[in-house]
């Protein structure tokens, strides 16, 4: 068991992740044709909180596959009544209108992402109908005791829309060009598409973690470990064809001796402050940066953790 202050589930924990992305879409909007999140006013780049916690959940089904404790709740194209129901099957229990508590508890046992992140669980129908109405796999609902932020790019970004080709069809006839029959082999020509990046962005992200929230859910100092080590390692297992070259440049954690702390998270999440340097003027890398902390007067019984950076 590691008994470190930055992982102690009965300390307060206040957060700053810092990462990159090189010729990356970080985080694609679907509303704008996949393209980049910014924001239209500051053309800041955007990560949201959920795409976060995606990487995460990713990356601990990937290294728990399959140990007790560890399973994840929000899956891929998953049914989330089916893991709903799973826990009313585990405990006999008959579906109900009222959340069960004891099926909420197993559900925060079973399932890592419910423990930390927290997770509505009040729907799911069961098939089955009440005078009150229909019943469901009714598991209540979990606030979990780790939140973050939208991450933000401490410069704006520039989106790249990028033509590409492919050269070769996926039927004959999928361009004019393609072929003169489905039998031919060869295609005269390919297709076009697009493709959006960013050449470079830092983002900074804020997280919070509550240890009276963490006792409810049962969260275990081997769980708040294992998620500081998915903030540090996620990145080198999330790549793909519009994600490359992502990679995390900072993890500072700010631990409270006190449950309720003692100072506000706002006035020490400022200490830490990335800034381009001087001379840089369309940064490309972590090293156009200087990233500052100031760890001098720490208010009383805080501690500061670098785990990295």
């Amino acid at each position: 068991m590691n008994n470190q202050i930055h992982t102690d589930t009965n300390r307060r924990h206040d957060f700053v992740l810092l990462f990159d992305a090189t010729y990356s879409n970080p985080n694609g909007d679907p509303d704008n044709g996949g393209q980049p999140r910014v924001d239209p006013e500051t053309m800041r780049g955007l990560v949201t909180d959920v795409a976060l916690k995606r990487k995460v959940r990713d990356w601990v089904d990937m290294v728990k596959e399959g140990e007790d404790g560890y399973s994840i709740y929000v899956q891929h194209r998953g049914i989330l009544a089916n893991q709903q129901k799973r826990a009313f099957e585990a405990l006999k229990h008959a579906p109900t209108t009222q959340p069960d508590e004891e099926a909420r508890a197993w559900m925060c046992q079973r399932y890592y992402d419910i423990r930390l992140f927290g997770a509505l669980m009040s729907m799911g129908k069961s098939g089955q109908k009440a005078k009150g109405g229909a019943l469901h796999w009714n598991c209540g609902q979990v606030r979990g005791p780790v939140q973050l932020t939208f991450a933000r790019s401490i410069d704006p970004v520039t989106v790249l829309d990028l033509t590409i080709t492919r050269v070769a069809l996926t039927n004959a006839d999928d361009t004019l060009r393609g072929a003169e029959s489905e039998e031919q082999e060869v295609a005269s020509s390919g297709t076009m598409g697009r493709k959006a990046v960013i050449p470079y962005g830092l983002y900074m992200a804020h997280g919070y973690f509550s240890p009276q929230l963490a006792r409810r859910t049962g969260v275990s100092e081997a769980d708040l470990a294992l998620f500081w080590e998915a903030l540090e390692k996620l990145w080198d297992f999330d790549r793909s064809a519009v994600r490359p070259e992502m990679a995390c440049q900072g993890l500072y954690v700010y631990s409270h001796k006190s449950s309720l702390g003692n100072a506000p998270a706002h006035q020490l999440l400022a200490r830490v402050r990335p800034q381009r340097k001087e001379g840089v003027q369309y940064p490309r890398s972590v090293e156009d940066y200087e990233v500052t902390v100031d760890d001098a007067d720490l208010p009383k019984d805080v501690t500061l953790t670098r785990l990295v950076g």
